[in-house]
């Protein structure tokens, strides 16, 4: 019995450290956390050491807040394209409104078809926007008359503004067609 309440005393004591204080269950962020995103926004090639001896922690709490945060759905690390630093990329926003509200279906749909970079549901004077990277504008066309949006059952209008600049949108880039 005494061994157990030891070992009980000894996570309450780990879990009491401020390096081991955790995402809250809502989903905020402490203080640590916060700290790793805004070292990782500035440098997304910083290594987790780096950032582990700035904030005085262990290595490997970097690394398992990075991967905690990454499994609830709270950080995603990915390499984006500049659009208009490229001469052959094509930008778009697209407002769209839908027949039915089916937000849910219609923005799951959308998210997996080609050149689709975000889709969020919104209120206001559209249901969903959408934004779309394309190598031209005859592919932004096809994607949204010929094999994108017009195989989305529910689309009742879509309106189209293309981007013309930007410091700061980045984009994916879709894999080239064939490949996996």
């Amino acid at each position: 019995m005494a061994n157990v309440f030891i070992i009980y005393i000894w996570i309450l004591n780990m879990l009491l450290r401020s390096d081991n204080i955790m995402t809250l269950v809502d989903g905020s962020l402490d203080e640590l956390e916060t700290q790793i995103i805004l070292a990782l926004q500035e440098d997304a090639r910083k290594s987790y050491k780096s950032i582990a001896k700035e904030m005085g922690v262990a290595e490997g709490t970097v690394s398992n807040r990075v991967n905690r945060l990454i499994q609830q759905g709270i950080l995603k690390l990915q390499a984006r394209v500049n659009p208009f630093a490229m001469s052959n990329k094509v930008a778009a926003i697209l407002g769209i409104n839908l027949k039915h509200r089916q937000h849910a279906r219609a923005a799951k749909e959308i998210m997996a078809l080609p050149n689709v970079n975000a889709v969020w549901v919104t209120t206001g004077k559209y249901d969903i926007f959408v934004e779309v990277l394309a190598d031209s504008i005859k592919e932004l066309n096809v994607f949204i008359f010929e094999e994108g949006l017009s195989n989305i059952e529910g689309i009742e209008a879509t309106e189209t503004h293309i981007m013309l600049d930007s410091d700061s949108k980045f984009f994916k880039i879709a894999p080239p067609e064939g490949s996996v």
